[in-house]
C-alpha cells in the first residue's frame, strides 16, 4: 500500500510542478491582445468567405488593424459593417460597391436536353467527375443545388434544372463561385447592365445541337455595341460590366436570345 501512495505522490507532485510550469509559460510567452483587431472583427459579419481575399474574418481584421488592407473588401457586411469599421480605425468613409452573384448559363429542361440517366449521388460534384454533367452541353448547370447548398444567405434556387440567384438576397460570399464545377457562376456589380447567360466554348454548330439558346459568337452584339463593351472569348460573347451602359442594343440583335439586362 505504502508503495502505491508513494507512486501516487510522485505523480501528484510532476504534475503540479509541470502545470507551474506550463502556466508560467503561458504568462511569458503570452501574445498581447490586438484590441484594435478585436474590435473589427465584432463588426465583420463572421461568413468567413474568403471574399476579401484574405484568409477570412480574422485575417482580415488583422489586416485591417495594421494598416495592410483596404477598407471596403467585406461584400457580405455591406456599407454598414464599412462604416463601423471605418470609425474604429480612424479613416475616411468608402462607398461600398454593391455585387452579387450571376449565373451564365441558361441550359434549363426546355432549352437542353438530358444525355444520360443519372443515378447517384445528387451532388454537382460527383455527377461532374463521372461524366461532366447529364446534359447536352458539357458546359451548362448539373442543376443538384451544390450551389444553393452552399448558401447562407437563401439566394439560391433551382429553376426548371439551372440555379437562379436572388440579387436582392445575394451577399457575393463568392461561396457558390466556388462550388460550382462548372465555373458558371462569377460575383458582378448590381448595377444595370447586360449578361450573357452562356458558357459554352464549342463552334457555333456544336452549340446549336445541344442548346436551343446556346451563344454561338456570330458577333452581332460586338458589332452593335458602341462602348466596346463585348468581346467574343472562346466562341461565345463576354461583356466587360464596367464598359456596358445597359443601352439594350446587344439583347435586341441577339439571334438566340441569350442576352439579358439585369440590374434594372
Amino acid at each position: 500500500m505504502s508503495n502505491i501512495l508513494t507512486a501516487v505522490f510522485v505523480v501528484a507532485v510532476i504534475a503540479f510542478a509541470v502545470g507551474v510550469v506550463l502556466a508560467a509559460a503561458a504568462v511569458i510567452m503570452a501574445v498581447p491582445a490586438d484590441k484594435k483587431a478585436e474590435a473589427i472583427r465584432e463588426k465583420l459579419p463572421g461568413a468567413n468567405c474568403g471574399a476579401c481575399g484574405f484568409s477570412g474574418c480574422d485575417g482580415y481584421a488583422k489586416a485591417l488593424a495594421h494598416g495592410q488592407a483596404k477598407l471596403g473588401l467585406c461584400s457580405p457586411g455591406g456599407q454598414g459593417v464599412i462604416d463601423e469599421i471605418a470609425l474604429i480605425i480612424d479613416s475616411d468613409r468608402v462607398e461600398s460597391v454593391r455585387k452579387a452573384s450571376v449565373v451564365h448559363c441558361s441550359g434549363n429542361d426546355c432549352n437542353t436536353s438530358k444525355k444520360v440517366l443519372y443515378q447517384g449521388v445528387e451532388s454537382c460534384m460527383a455527377a461532374n467527375r463521372l461524366f461532366g454533367g447529364m446534359g447536352e452541353c458539357p458546359y451548362g448547370c448539373i442543376g443538384f443545388g451544390d450551389c444553393m447548398a452552399s448558401c447562407e444567405y437563401g439566394a439560391i434556387n433551382i429553376d426548371n434544372g439551372v440555379a437562379d440567384i436572388d440579387p436582392e438576397l445575394c451577399r457575393a460570399c463568392g461561396k457558390c463561385e466556388d462550388v460550382c464545377p462548372k465555373h458558371l457562376i462569377r460575383i458582378e456589380p448590381v448595377k444595370t447592365h447586360a449578361v450573357v447567360k452562356c458558357s459554352n466554348c464549342e463552334k457555333g454548330v456544336f452549340t446549336k445541337e445541344a442548346c436551343k439558346v446556346g451563344c454561338i459568337g456570330c458577333m452581332k452584339c460586338v458589332k452593335e455595341c458602341e462602348n466596346s463593351a463585348i468581346t467574343i472569348e472562346n466562341f461565345h460573347a463576354v461583356i466587360d460590366t464596367e464598359k456596358c451602359s445597359g443601352c439594350k442594343k446587344c439583347v435586341e440583335v441577339c439571334p438566340r436570345n441569350i442576352i439579358t439586362i439585369i440590374g434594372t
